[in-house]
């Protein structure tokens, strides 16, 4: 009798050993990263993206742009090419939302800051008042990295096509002209191909965990 025990006594624990090892393994299989969407306008709330591209089911890209920073530089998409970025749109003397905004965007830089693959771009969406010496003082007063992040002004134009047809992150059609003024709380993840690969609420802090947390998965999918 005490050996029939003694004999299930080492069947027991080779049975638990194996139980242990296959959860460990279904465990991994269901935790394991989803790779991250990468948005087309025909998949994106269609009050978002201009009726010219709601059409575009694949191949959508971040357009050639072209428009002068804090330090008066031009900057381009050569200057984020091979990057992973965060884009959004802002205005210096906004009162409402974008001081939330900018301050989520320097908590983002902070987490960034040592990290060559990553940075951050905001278009201003009132250019006629965001001269580059505006944002230069803005850029000090919230302590932007001119490495990490460019505050962009230019054409108003050109910014709103940007907001509207490429990031696809406004409902509004604007037209560009003096009284015309979008407004967005949308931040862009774009990745190395300049594809959209998330949009967050840049005004929640969960929003800029759950950013952060993309960011490591495009970093990982980039390698």
């Amino acid at each position: 009798m005490l050996t029939f025990f003694k004999d299930y006594k080492y069947f027991g624990i080779v049975l638990l050993i194996l139980s242990i090892i296959i959860i460990s393994i279904f465990y991994s299989i269901l935790n394991v990263e989803k790779p991250l969407p990468i948005y087309q306008p025909a998949k994106v709330n269609f009050e978002m993206v201009d009726s010219t591209i709601q059409h575009v089911s694949k191949y959508h890209k971040i357009a050639d742009f072209s428009l002068l920073n804090q330090n008066g530089n031009t900057i381009t998409q050569n200057d984020y090419k091979d990057k992973i970025y965060v884009a959004d749109f802002f205005f210096t003397t906004c009162q409402t939302i974008c001081p939330i905004m900018t301050d989520h965007m320097a908590l983002i830089q902070k987490e960034i800051i040592s990290d060559n693959e990553v940075m951050l771009l905001s278009h201003s969406v009132t250019p006629e008042i965001d001269s580059v010496a505006q944002l230069k003082r803005y850029a000090i007063k919230k302590g932007v990295d001119d490495k990490k992040w460019n505050l962009v002004t230019g054409d108003k134009k050109h910014i709103y096509e940007l907001a509207r047809k490429s990031y696809l992150a406004v409902k509004d059609n604007g037209n560009g002209d003096a009284y015309d003024m979008i407004h967005t709380e949308n931040f862009m993840l774009i990745d190395k191909k300049r594809q959209i690969r998330g949009f967050y609420d840049g005004t929640k802090a969960e929003d800029i965990e759950r950013l952060l947390g993309d960011i490591k998965i495009l970093k990982k999918e980039s390698k």
